[in-house]
């Protein structure tokens, strides 16, 4: 029995678990199931969007498309009026002409650019990003590298080169910072949520055993209150019992008496008015040495007197109480009698009487018999009973103590087990903290750092096509007129 109720136990406990589990996953499972259907509807509202675009997107390609037709269109007449305007313009009639009429023009082709020119509109290409951005360090020493004039164009070309690369590296970094931020925020949204379901569940169940700890506390002092109530029942049963017996016996031994007594009495009439109704009382046996004493001349011991009530022998096992009498002066003597006559009707009347009291005796210990008999089949009866209850109790009350024990080992562990979920999500929010602390203002202005070093890249980029064009600005291209 207690192997199967062992292993009955560990089935229930690994069902219970099992059952705990599949209403945890249900949980989840609804939680997915209402972020998924969240996540539905804003697909649906972006694929809406999508559509709305998509069809916006059809009509502006048609759109742009007629409008690059028209630009390639005017572009190419552009160019073939711009060819025809310096054929004409290079032609060696029209130099001739110009040279005469206009001689201290230059060639159309000529470029001047000095140095100066072109540091000034890089620094003002410069001054220009450091006007909107006035904490730009780097910019600031280039700037200065702009307005010297010890300074090549290769070394703060290179210097900006320097400067674009580090701005990429930086936005790399901050892009792979806001992935790593937003990322480790969400896993860990998401074990905090997880570790506080837990806790919550942990929760229940702590509160489930100590309710059930409580319950069975109460039915256990109860089943041993009744154990207790029923072993004092059983004892005053059996008191009650014997005290009855007792009083069966003491009815039995003085009814008893009372018949001997009787009988006893309704001889000692018949010995006088009805000899042959008579019986003698057995003589005394001889002891074995009394009898050879006497047949070796010697006479018999005296015989005892009897005891009992009035001498009859007859006794009772019952107490009896002794009353004293009064003792007071006794009446005058009756006057004297005359000749004595038997009166035999009076006394077969007599011994009519003793027959009925006889008769009523032998009825009242019938019935006091059978009423003993009654009680001690009910005593029998009510004992069977009251032992197998208590046996069922006891077995219940063990069975219930094995589950207590069970529950608050379970308790324990699950309090251990809270005490470790609980120590976890307090790391768990704190880790969530420092990545607030260290992501917040990054995702803050994420948007605002990238367009700012969008913004010194495209400045940057515009102050080295100036310096880069000045590369050219050296070669200044005159037409030499060999025609005098």
């Amino acid at each position: 029995y207690e192997k199967l109720m062992a292993k009955k136990k560990k089935e229930v406990a690994a069902l219970t678990k099992q059952i705990e589990t599949k209403l945890t996953r249900i949980a989840d499972l609804g939680v997915e199931i209402a972020e998924m259907k969240n996540d539905l509807g804003d697909t649906q509202e972006a694929l809406v969007a999508d559509k709305k675009f998509l069809a916006n997107l059809d009509e502006n390609c048609d759109k742009k498309k007629k409008e690059w037709e028209v630009v390639v269109k005017t572009r190419a007449e552009e160019l073939a009026a711009l060819a025809d305007t310096i054929k004409v313009l290079n032609d060696d009639d029209a130099l001739e002409l110009f040279k005469k009429t206009l001689p201290s023009a230059s060639s159309f082709m000529q470029i001047q650019a000095t140095a100066k020119d072109t540091r000034s509109k890089a620094l003002a290409e410069v001054h220009q990003f450091t006007k909107h951005h006035p904490n730009s360090a780097k910019l600031e020493l280039l700037a200065l590298a702009l307005e010297g004039k010890k300074i090549g164009f290769e070394k703060i070309i290179k210097m900006m080169d320097d400067m674009v690369a580090t701005l990429k590296v930086e936005q790399a970094d901050d892009d792979s910072k806001k992935q790593y931020c937003g990322e480790e925020l969400d896993l860990a949204d998401d074990k905090k949520k997880s570790l506080e379901h837990a806790v919550s569940d942990l929760e229940t169940a702590i509160e489930s055993a100590n309710d059930a700890i409580a319950k069975l506390a109460e039915e256990i002092a109860a089943l041993k209150a009744g154990i207790k109530a029923l072993d004092k029942m059983v004892v005053e049963a059996t008191e009650q019992r014997k005290e009855e017996n007792e009083d069966f016996k003491e009815l039995m031994a003085s009814d008893t008496a009372a018949k001997e007594l009787l009988k006893f009495a309704k001889n000692r009439l018949n010995k006088f008015y009805n000899p042959k109704l008579y019986k003698a009382p057995p003589k005394a046996e001889l002891s074995r040495e009394d009898r050879i004493a006497v047949n070796m001349g010697g006479t018999a011991p005296p015989t005892a007197a009897p005891g009992g009530i009035a001498g009859t022998g007859i006794a009772v096992l019952a107490e009896v109480t002794s009353h004293d009498q009064d003792t007071v002066a006794p009446p005058p003597p009756p006057e004297s009698f005359g000749a004595y006559q038997k009166k035999s009707e009076d006394g077969m009347g007599v011994m009519a009487m003793m027959d009925l009291l006889l008769a009523d005796l032998d009825k009242e210990m019938t019935e006091a018999e059978t009423i003993e008999k009654d009680a001690q089949a009910d005593y029998e009866v009510a004992m069977s009973d009251a032992a197998k209850k208590r046996t069922a109790d006891s077995a219940l009350l063990s069975e219930k103590e094995g589950i207590k024990a069970d529950t608050e080992a379970d308790l324990e562990a699950k309090t251990e087990e809270k005490t470790a979920t609980s120590a976890e999500l307090m790391s768990t929010m704190k880790y969530i903290s420092s990545l607030h602390l260290e992501c917040d203002w990054l995702l803050k202005y994420f948007e605002v750092r990238k367009e700012a070093r969008a913004s010194e890249i495209d400045a940057l980029g515009k102050a080295k096509a100036v310096l880069s064009g000045a590369d050219y600005s050296f070669l200044q291209a005159k037409v030499q007129h060999l025609r005098h």
